[in-house]
């Protein structure tokens, strides 16, 4: 018996540490009700991440105070954005981003695989970032797109580094976890092996400001060694 409450008090303690499926229970050889329904209601919301959009006026409207534009990729639509990752990664033919300060840091928020992340999270590490930085950096909202994408707006607007916060790919525990890909002087056909990632920041994930507070550093150490990637060790960076 005493076995028994151990165990049961071991799983509970494991329950509240993650959001993991651990310690589920079980009903004959399969998974209780309860688990049962969790784990479809999960998947549903995996699913509805991948296919949801960006709230643009909200994010417009949250941007509006720092200069800002709104972009496309090259996939028309979001099916042709899921079966072909290439169009995500360029912009759409006429975008124009001549209205943009040239020789910044820029923010880029593109939706990825999850809108869900970037309606929830976007707003306070984008407003945490210009905070933390020397000067407000120039925002562009990209619909459907890539990380990759982000090396096409920097060189368009001739940017130092880009941010890119992206919805990363949902799991069934984080259907709303935002990724941070940074790239020291952006240009189209860099190698993923040039960019730094801080990844899964949401609600009990990593915290936006304290996402923020990391990609500034990043930031800085790039700015010192004019490099980003591999090339920089990130785990070197203190707080």
């Amino acid at each position: 018996m005493s076995t028994d409450i151990t165990l049961q008090t071991l799983e509970e303690k494991l329950r509240e540490m993650t959001t993991a499926r651990v310690g589920i229970g079980r009903s004959g050889g399969g998974w209780t009700t309860k688990a049962t329904l969790s784990f479809a209601l999960d998947h549903a919301r995996a699913r509805e991440a991948v296919w949801s959009g960006m709230n643009l006026p909200a994010l417009q409207s949250a941007f509006a105070k720092w200069p800002l534009s709104t972009v496309s990729s090259a996939a028309h639509d979001r099916a042709t954005y899921v079966r072909r990752p290439d169009l995500g990664r360029v912009l759409a033919p006429g975008e124009d981003l001549s209205s943009l300060p040239k020789g910044k840091i820029v923010i880029v928020v593109a939706d990825g695989l999850s809108a869900t992340a970037v309606n929830k999270n976007a707003v306070s590490v984008v407003s945490g970032l210009q905070d933390l930085l020397s000067e407000p950096a120039p925002i562009v909202l990209v619909e459907r797109g890539r990380v990759a994408i982000g090396d096409d707006i920097g060189a368009a607007t001739e940017a130092r580094a880009v941010v890119m916060l992206i919805g990363e790919r949902p799991g069934l525990s984080s259907a709303d976890s935002l990724g941070a890909y940074i790239t020291w002087e952006p240009k189209p056909g860099l190698p993923d092996s040039r960019r730094n990632c801080i990844s899964n920041i949401r609600e009990g994930g990593l915290s936006p400001a304290y996402a923020a507070e990391r990609i500034v550093l990043l930031l800085k150490q790039m700015e010192q060694m004019r490099i980003s990637g591999v090339a920089l060790d990130s785990n070197a960076l203190t707080a």
